[in-house]
């Protein structure tokens, strides 16, 4: 079995309940740049203090890495919470965590790892999942707005290479939790001085708050376990298998909000499990 692999699954789970939590704070009304302002104010000192008094807070140049993923995560949070104003998490959601594709193809370019029959089959089938979701997001127009759908992917690019970052980092020697810890001052930075610039006010209601705790403390273990996954194993492998959450968040976004799930949304997570099921095994 793949080194880390465990921690991948893990961190799958964290991510969909996640997804989920920004859905529903989408829905319940709160702007993109509060939501992420909110979090981030209750994320960075978190983990911070759990970096300090766990002893794993060592601040060198590897760390910077983690600093340069945090600028890359914002832009495709922002982007991602954005899309989901205009459109179905059922949607949107897998079409975001697919940003493994890219994440394999440049692990595999860039650092080297290992390309085998295994990984070229679960990617070919990540590609038609996301062909698929793609297509029936077009037929949602009501639901997925062209605007949606291009925020979603600027979303999944930006998210691939906050991924490769994370693992070139650990490769020279950062430890997880400072690479989470240099990864939350950047985006904590940037989400204040957006969310200022977009509403000119704080966040100050309950709801907002809410919703942010449960999204930064979900964050917080999918971001740990992901970190120590990729310490173990290849990124080619456990990434894929992380950002998988879709096909949970999905199920429940048809469940949870009433999505349209029509046959070819199924034919999309189907084929997107079977490429989970190829790069745990590979």
């Amino acid at each position: 079995m793949t080194p880390g692999l465990g921690f991948a699954f893990g961190a799958m789970l964290c991510f969909g309940v996640g997804d989920l939590i920004y859905k529903r704070g989408a829905t319940a009304g709160i702007k993109p740049g509060e939501f992420l302002m909110a979090q981030a104010w209750i994320f960075c000192p978190g983990v911070t203090f759990f970096a300090v008094v766990t002893g794993t807070l060592d601040l060198h140049l590897a760390a910077m890495w983690g600093a340069l993923a945090g600028f890359f995560l914002f832009i495709a949070l922002i982007n991602f919470t954005q899309s989901l104003h205009g459109g179905a998490v059922s949607t949107n959601a897998p079409i975001f965590r697919l940003n493994f594709t890219l994440t394999a193809a440049l692990a595999i370019l860039f650092l080297g790892e290992a390309l085998t029959l295994a990984k070229i089959i679960a990617l070919a089938c990540a590609l038609v999942a996301v062909w698929l979701l793609l297509a029936e997001a077009g037929a949602e127009r009501g639901k997925s707005s062209l605007p949606s759908l291009a925020r979603v992917l600027i979303a999944t690019a930006a998210m691939a290479l906050t991924n490769l970052f994370y693992k070139v980092g650990l490769q020279h020697g950062a430890l997880p939790e400072t690479m989470v810890a240099a990864q939350a001052w950047v985006f904590s930075t940037m989400a204040t001085v957006f969310g200022l610039l977009q509403d000119r006010r704080l966040p100050r209601s309950r709801s907002v708050w809410r919703y942010a705790s449960l999204a930064a403390l979900a964050l917080f273990g999918a971001f740990i376990l992901l970190m120590h996954g990729l310490a173990l194993g290849p990124a080619s492998v456990l990434v894929p298998v992380a950002q998988m959450s879709f096909v949970i968040t999905a199920l429940f976004g048809v469940a949870l909000f009433h999505e349209h799930l029509d046959l070819r949304k199924c034919a999309g997570l189907a084929v997107a499990s079977v490429a989970l099921v190829l790069f745990a095994l590979s």
